[in-house]
């Protein structure tokens, strides 16, 4: 029997191959969701990591992307990695693009994690499930 880290880490290889397979769509629970692909150096690895993460478009080329583990009691590993090493890249669709991560303060929070939770209701179901206050992580082009 496989560890839940090791199950995790090949449910997001298969994603991310079939997102690079399909020019950044997928089927399954993702389907018609806007997914992209986080590159970020882990923390105390230094090493790259790929995630696949849903994300909501800001305009002005900026993206927000959502902590949630799906409402576990901690936040995903690449959310220590974005806070420890913010420059990133993401590939939305067929482009890989070149970020600065930041969290969002409070205020900005509010408007975008009601946003996501009126588009995605999953995303409510999460933060039902969870103490913590699921960050959101604004991604502004560099």
């Amino acid at each position: 029997m496989s560890s839940p880290v090791a199950r995790a880490s090949d449910w997001n290889r298969k994603i991310i191959e079939e997102f690079r397979d399909n020019e950044g769509k997928v089927g399954g629970n993702f389907a018609g969701s806007p997914l992209l692909l986080l590159h970020t150096i882990g923390a105390r690895s230094g090493n790259e990591r790929i995630n696949p993460v849903m994300y909501q478009d800001l305009g002005d080329g900026r993206l927000a992307i959502f902590a949630s583990k799906g409402g576990a009691p901690t936040n995903p590993d690449w959310y220590r990695n974005v806070v420890a090493n913010p420059d990133v890249d993401a590939e939305v669709g067929t482009q890989t693009h070149h970020f600065h991560a930041r969290v969002a303060s409070s205020e900005e929070r509010t408007p975008i994690w009601t946003k996501q939770k009126q588009e995605y209701p999953g995303f409510a179901g999460y933060e039902a499930k969870t103490d913590r206050e699921i960050p959101v992580v604004i991604l502004e082009p560099r």
